[in-house]
C-alpha cells in the first residue's frame, strides 16, 4: 500500500480533493491555544516598585505614547518582520509622528527630551522589539547627536529638521571588518582634494545603512593622520552597500557593508568639530546609556510575556505559575528588572547633573546588558518547549539580547574602561614584549 503522501492527486475522489487542497491556512496560536501570542502584548507588569513615581509628567507622556504605538501598531507584525529579516518600511511616519527623534538637542525642530526621557522611550521600544529600538538609537544619539555636537550651524540647519520629523533617516558608520573594539585604528581614509574629499575604504556593521538618507562615517585624514568625520548621502557615486544577512539576533536591523570606492564629499559635509577618535567619546557615551535601556526594555518585555503566559499555560490540571520553582525563576527575573532599571536611571541622572564618566556609562551598559542576558534565558527556561516560538516573544529577545550583549563595546571592554577609570591603569593594549635575552 503506499503511503498517503506518495498518493496522486487523481488518486482522491471528488470530495477527498476538496478537502485536502481547500485547507485554510493555520493560525497556531488558534488552532493550538496554549496562551496568547506576542501579537497581543501583555500589559506592563515589571513596574513592581513603582518607578513610575520616579518620572516626571512629561517623561510618563513619553512613555505611554511610545508603549502605545508599539504595542498596537508593532507588535501584531513583528515576528513576522523578524523571521524574514525585513524592515517595516510603515512605522517610520509612525515613529516620526511620537517626536522622540533628536532626543535631547535643543532647536532644529528635535523635542529638547530630557535624558531620563529618552532612555524610557529606547526601553518602550526594546520592550516590544529591540530592532526597532535601533532605529531610533542609531539615527538620533549616534548620527543626529554627532551632526548637532561635531557640525557647523549650516550643518545643523540643512540636515536636523529633516531627521527630526524621520522624513529623512541617517544611520553611523565607525567600525570597519578589522577594527571593532578598536575602532580609533580604523583604515578608511580621507585624502583632501580641490573643494572637498576623496574617501576610500570599508565600513561594516551599519545598521539601517541599506536605506539611510545619510551616513555620519568617519575616516583617517591622509595628511594629518586624525579622525575627521563626514556626512555622506546615499547614492554618491563609488558608495556601495550590502545587507549582511544569516543573522541571528536583531533581524530587522538593516546591518551594511559598506564600500566606498573614491567617494567624493563636498568641504560643506565635512563635519568640523571631529578631528579625533576622543571627538566621538561625548556621542558614545550617552549611547551606552541608551543601549543599557534596550537591555532594561527588553527584559521587562520578556517577563511581562512570561507572567501572562505562566497565568494561562496548564500542566498536571494547575496554571505553570501555581509551581514553586515556575515562581522562583519570575521573582528572579522581575528583581533584575528592578535593579537594571535603577542603575540605569542613577546613570541618567548623573548625566543630567554633569556628573556621568565614561566609566559609570560603561559599568552600566555591562552591568544591565549581563542582568538582561540571564533574564531572558530564565523566560526562555519558563517556557518549555514554547520558549523556541516567536509566537510568544521570548525566543526572539533571548537572539536580540546577545547583540545587546555586543554593541556600543563588548561587555568585556566596557569592562576595562571602568577598570582604567578606577585604577588609572590601562589594560587595552598589551605590554611590550619582555627582552628575556636579557634576562
Amino acid at each position: 500500500m503506499r503511503c498517503y503522501f506518495e498518493c496522486d492527486a487523481e488518486d482522491m475522489d471528488k470530495e477527498a480533493k476538496s478537502t485536502y487542497f481547500d485547507l485554510p491556512s493555520l493560525d497556531v496560536s488558534v488552532a493550538f491555544p496554549q496562551a496568547t501570542p506576542a501579537s497581543i502584548f501583555p500589559p506592563c507588569a515589571s513596574d513592581y516598585y513603582q518607578f513610575d513615581d520616579l518620572l516626571t509628567p512629561e517623561e510618563q507622556t513619553i512613555r505611554n505614547k511610545v508603549r502605545e504605538c508599539m504595542e498596537k501598531e508593532v507588535a501584531p507584525t513583528m515576528a513576522k518582520y523578524w523571521e524574514k529579516a525585513e524592515f517595516p518600511f510603515d512605522v517610520i511616519p509612525k515613529f516620526g509622528a511620537l517626536r522622540v527623534a533628536g532626543g535631547s538637542i535643543k532647536g532644529y525642530g528635535c523635542p529638547d527630551i530630557s535624558i531620563t526621557g529618552n532612555a524610557i522611550a529606547i526601553a518602550e521600544f526594546a520592550r516590544v522589539d529591540a530592532s526597532l529600538s535601533c532605529l531610533i538609537l542609531a539615527h538620533t544619539f549616534l548620527a543626529m547627536r554627532t551632526i548637532a555636537l561635531c557640525g557647523s550651524e549650516a550643518q545643523k540647519q540643512r540636515y536636523l529638521p529633516s531627521l527630526a520629523d524621520l522624513k529623512t533617516v541617517s544611520c553611523w558608520a565607525l567600525s570597519e571588518p578589522d577594527y571593532g573594539s578598536d575602532a580609533s585604528a580604523l583604515k578608511t581614509t580621507a585624502t583632501k582634494v580641490e573643494g572637498g574629499w576623496i574617501l576610500n575604504g570599508q565600513k561594516r556593521w551599519t545598521g539601517y545603512s541599506t536605506f539611510a538618507d545619510i551616513i555620519v562615517i568617519f575616516a583617517r585624514n591622509t595628511a594629518a593622520n586624525q579622525i575627521n568625520g563626514f556626512v555622506l548621502k546615499k547614492n554618491t557615486p563609488g558608495l556601495q552597500v550590502t545587507k549582511i544577512d544569516n543573522k541571528v539576533s536583531l533581524r530587522i536591523v538593516q546591518n551594511g557593508d559598506i564600500l566606498l570606492k573614491n567617494v567624493f564629499i563636498p568641504d560643506e559635509d565635512r563635519l568640523p568639530g571631529v578631528n579625533s577618535f576622543k571627538d566621538t567619546n561625548e556621542v558614545l557615551a550617552v549611547a551606552r546609556i541608551m543601549v543599557a535601556w534596550q537591555g532594561v526594555g527588553v527584559s521587562m518585555g520578556v517577563y511581562d510575556m512570561c507572567l501572562r503566559y505562566l497565568k494561562e499555560r496548564k500542566q498536571f490540571g494547575a496554571p505553570l505559575a501555581a509551581f514553586q520553582i515556575t515562581q522562583q525563576k519570575l521573582v528572579q527575573m522581575l528583581a533584575n528588572v528592578q535593579g537594571m532599571f535603577l542603575v540605569g536611571w542613577r546613570l541618567c541622572k548623573l548625566y543630567e547633573s554633569g556628573k556621568m564618566t565614561l566609566g559609570h556609562a560603561s559599568l552600566a551598559k555591562s552591568w544591565i546588558s549581563l542582568r538582561g542576558r540571564e533574564a531572558v534565558s530564565l523566560g526562555r527556561e519558563l517556557l518549555g518547549g514554547n520558549g523556541i516560538l516567536t509566537d510568544f516573544l521570548v525566543a526572539k529577545a533571548f537572539c536580540d539580547m546577545d547583540a545587546i550583549y555586543t554593541i556600543e563595546g563588548t561587555y568585556d571592554i566596557n569592562t576595562l574602561v571602568t577598570g582604567r577609570e578606577i585604577t588609572g591603569i590601562s589594560s587595552f593594549k598589551p605590554p611590550a614584549t619582555i627582552n628575556r635575552s636579557r634576562l
